[in-house]
Order: C-alpha cells, then structure tokens, then sequence
C-alpha cells in the first residue's frame, strides 16, 4: 500500500446520493471524471476485471464466443431498424469530418445481424452465440447514482441466431441458466421477474434484479405462486363484463368544491347521489390527459381513464406506449381543448373530440362510474362503458399496489420490492433479420428467416449492485469472487512486524492467493484498520506484537469473532 495508488476519504462525496456511489469513491475504487462518467481506478479496476474473468468462464462454457466491435457506429444500420429515430435523445450522435453521421453504441443488435449476414449462408452454419464485453454510451438525462446510472458503462451483449422458433426457446433456456450461475457466482441476492421488451422489441423478455432499497426498477411477487414481474409488466386481472342495461340512465349533479377524489367522494355520500351513501374512490373514474411525443412526429394527445383509488404509473405508460415518451397536460395545453374541462373531464364526449381514450382493465362493458360531467364543478353518475361511452382500448397505466391479486394465480397477492436491473434477456424473434434480410439456405435450397435472442450484462454495474448488498456501516464487504484481494495484510508496527507482514504477504502470493499488504510507515495502526474495513477485503490478517511468539490475528471482514493462528 505504500506503493498503491490510492486515496482513501474519510468524508463522503458531496454528489453521492447511494451508499454503493459513497463506499466506492471512499474506498479509492473510482473517481469521477465527468458527470455519469467514471475513472477506475487499480482497486476498482480488480473488482471489474473479476466480475469481467467470471462472466467470460460462463459464456465460453456455454458454447459462445467472443467478438468485439467498435463504440463508434454508422448511423445507417440504425436508420434500417428504426432505432436511429426511436432512441430519440438516449443516444449520443456526432459527425465526422465529411459529415457522415455516427452515434456511440448503446446496444448492437444490428451490428451482430450484419456480422452473422456477412459471413454465414448456410443453415450448417447454425446455431450460434456471439458476444462481447464493450463500453455504452446513452444520454442519460440525470445522470446519478455512480455506477447505477451513467453514460458510459461496460456491457456484455449476447446474441443467439437459429434456425427456429424452438431453437431460439433453447438459446434463451441456456442463457437464463448461465446467468443463474454469473449472478451466483458473484454473490448477490437476486429475482428473475417478467418484464417490457421496450425498445429491444421481441415476443419475451426477463430481468435479473438484484434487491436494493435503491433500485430504480419496482418489482412484485406472489405470495402462494412463484409469480414475479417487473411492475411494468405487471398484468391486471379483468373482472367480467356485465349488463349495461342493468343501470339507470346517465345524470349530472352540481358537485362544488370537489378538487380531489376524496372530496368528491365525501360529498356524494352526503348527497346521497343515486341514492347511495356507499360511494368509494374505486367507484369513481379518474381520467387523466397525457402529451405523447413519438419519435420524429407530432405530439398526440392520450387521455387515459383509471379508477379514482389508483394514480396513473407515468412509467407504465411509457413502458406500454414506446418509444413515445410522456408528459403531463399542462394548463396551457387545456387551452388549446375548450372541449375538455380541466378537473371535470368525462369519457362520455371524448368521442367527438378526435382524442384516443384508453382505460384500465378494470373499466369493462357493463361497468358503471362516477365522473366528470364535462362541465365546470359538475360530475355525472351512472356513466357505463359500452353505454354511454367506448374506449378505444385498455392499457395498464395505473399503479401497482401491494396487496394486489395475483394475475397468474389469483389467489395470492403481490408483494412490492426495489431492485437494481443487473441483466436482461429478449426473445427477439426476427426483427432484425427482417429488417436486413438474414436467412441461411436451408438443405432443400429454400431460405430460412433466422430468429435471434439478445441477452444483457451491466457488468461496470454490477459492481456497484454488489456493492449496494455488501457493505456495512464501516464500509465494503465483498464476496470473494470479486474482491480486489484474497488478503489484506496489515503490519501494526514497524520493524521485526513489518517485515513479517511482507513476508507473510509473499508467502501467500506464493500459494496463488491476491495480497494487499498495508506497509506504511507514516499512518497509525487506527487508520490501517479502518481502511481496511473500508476496502473490505474478506480476510485481514494483522501482524502484531504476538508474532514473536508466533501468532498473527486473522479477521473476517463482516463477521466476528476475531481468530488468532
């Protein structure tokens, strides 16, 4: 350590906001160099090159193999397969020096099925499964969090292409099971949940989530069935439809000084609208107004109608209406619609406005609500769909809640977690092969459409998902799979104790085990353990007064008691 280069803080970062971002600038294992961008630095370069040596064992075990490709890409491809324009501003473009127009790489789907075009013809060729471990580049609007959420980070992208459905079925069987064993292997705590394809595409996709209080992806389980899914993914149960006969014809009522659910709610009971005093939130019909941006058109305006106890999940909606990104109707935007009144809107004139209107699974034919009327402090009862109004269709835009009924069993209910998205795995289909004409000549000289699987590892996040689910108040943990070292070795003192640090720290090197050794002279032996714990190599051996009578204290990073040997 006298020689290592490294800097330890006792202070956490200003900018850190996560304990995985905190303990990883402390510990000297990166170092900001622009925002979303991170310098690793040799001990943070270890634990990269670690996690990099495992997830490279487990593919080439697989049967893939490696390719590399450049950052710097064509926009051409890009163009073909439509992404150019539906990444929108996620991707970072520029233009050289003739003008050409490039981007830097996000993922390489198109770059892959080129390759595969290029050299393969045959359907003797197939199947294969290439990858790469390569730097990414995404516009990250707020880029926060360290390694959690950047510009650049390091990937590892796969890519399988066969001959068949059923082959693209055991490509991707094979990868999940490789994963299982990456993510294992590396120590964390994780779920396989369901999720959105998005802007990858495909008929299935699954995440690997890491469970973290920071995690940005919300996710549920089951509590009888082994359901589990991203909430954007999550599905809503559809009750049956019923008879829109069965209610009273549609009424509007002055209701002054509603402003929110609960009020309305409040007064209609008070009011006995309908003859009742039973109304619920969930009685009532929320109905939202959006702005949907789409890639390279003009904004369209979505009202989307939930039930009033659920607010609308901005992100399942996005996740349902991409690559259109979403915003809020502002107050300026009501002016431009006299037809919707803000505050009172009401599927019941939606249909002469030219406004696309989409509902929860919840609102079926035969459904009644409480609503707006269309008119200043004014709502309207027994407002049926398939009566009084049709939507155009459903969405899944509200807010999943724990308690939830399970749409795969029904019977049990959702719990709700917080996960980091540590890897991800497509049934792509044929896409992309459409779109650049990948087939290989089958052996009655008729061609095959070839169908793909792509499958991801954020491995630069991965050290920071780790980080997140192994540390303490002191500082890292690591498992040991992936720790800078084997053994930190602290010398407490100076002379005969120093030496037998160095000596022992040989010693271990030359059975094989990685060896940090704390030889510096001009720190108290109080600052040598704390920067240990802080590092949190596994195992520190500390060599003390007792090495005359041949006795040095081994400690487990995280665990007590402390050993003497």
């Amino acid at each position: 350590m006298s020689t290592l280069f490294l800097r330890t803080l006792r202070e956490d970062p200003a900018e850190a906001e996560v304990p995985s971002h905190r303990l990883l600038v402390r510990a000297g294992y990166i170092r900001r160099a622009a925002p979303g961008g991170y310098t690793w630095l040799p001990l943070g370069k270890r634990v990269l090159d670690k996690i990099s040596r495992v997830v490279h064992e487990e593919m080439v075990a697989m049967g893939a193999q490696e390719v590399h490709f450049p950052a710097l890409l064509p926009r051409e491809p890009y163009e073909a397969s439509g992404r150019w324009t539906a990444y929108g501003g996620d991707i970072f473009r520029l233009k050289d020096r003739r003008n050409a127009e490039y981007l830097l790489g996000p993922t390489h789907e198109e770059l892959f099925t080129l390759l595969v075009k290029d050299l393969y013809a045959s359907y003797k060729d197939f199947p294969v499964i290439l990858y790469q471990i390569q730097t990414k580049f995404r516009d990250e609007a707020r880029p926060r969090a360290g390694l959690l959420r950047g510009r650049e980070f390091l990937m590892k992208d796969a890519y399988s292409f066969d001959l068949s459905d059923e082959g693209l079925a055991e490509s991707y069987r094979k990868h999940r099971e490789t994963y299982i064993k990456i993510f294992d292997r590396v120590g964390l705590d994780y779920t396989i949940v369901a999720a959105m394809s998005g802007a990858m595409g495909g008929s299935g996709s699954e995440e690997f989530l890491a469970a973290a209080p920071v995690g940005e992806d919300t996710f549920v389980g089951c509590t009888v069935c082994d359901y589990a899914a991203n909430t954007e993914a999550v599905t809503t149960p559809v009750p049956p439809a019923g008879d829109v006969s069965a209610w009273p014809a549609l009424t509007a009522h002055d209701t002054p000084g509603t402003p929110t659910i609960d009020s309305l709610v409040e007064l209609a009971n008070t009011e006995k609208l309908g003859g009742r005093a039973d109304w619920t939130a969930a009685d009532t019909l929320k109905n939202v107004v959006l702005t949907l941006t789409h890639p390279g058109a003009e904004p369209e305006v979505l009202i989307i109608g939930v039930p009033g106890d659920r607010e609308v999940d901005l992100k399942r909606v996005e996740a349902a209406v991409h690559p259109a990104t979403v915003s809020l109707f502002e107050a300026v935007d009501f002016a431009k619609y006299p037809g919707l009144v803000r505050g009172y809107i009401g599927p019941q004139v939606l249909a002469g406005l030219g406004v696309r209107y989409l509902v929860d699974p919840r609102v079926v034919t035969g459904t009644s609500w409480l609503t707006g009327a269309n008119e200043p402090g004014r709502h309207a009862i027994n407002v049926v769909a398939g009566r009084d109004f049709t939507p155009d269709g459903p969405i899944e835009a509200a807010e999943v809640r724990a308690g939830d009924a399970c749409p795969n069993c029904v019977t049990g209910e959702l719990t709700i977690r917080r996960g980091i998205e540590i890897g991800h795995i497509f049934q792509l289909g044929r896409r992309f092969a459409d779109v650049f004409g990948l087939d290989a000549l089958g052996p009655d000289s008729k061609p095959i459409r070839i169908t793909m699987g792509s499958y991801g590892v954020g491995v630069s996040r991965l050290v920071a998902a780790i980080a997140e689910q192994h540390h303490d108040e002191r500082g890292l943990v690591w498992p040991a799979a992936v720790a800078p070292a084997d053994v930190h070795v602290v010398a407490a003192g100076k002379g005969d104790q120093l030496a037998g640090a160095l000596r022992i720290g040989k010693e271990l090197a030359a059975r094989g085990l990685d060896v940090i050794v704390d030889d510096r002279t001009g720190v108290s032996v109080g600052v040598k353990f704390t920067d240990a714990e802080l590092i949190g190599v596994p195992t520190t051996v500390v060599v003390g007064r007792r090495l005359a009578e041949g006795f040095v204290e081994v400690r487990r990073r995280g665990a007590t008691p402390r050993k003497m040997y």
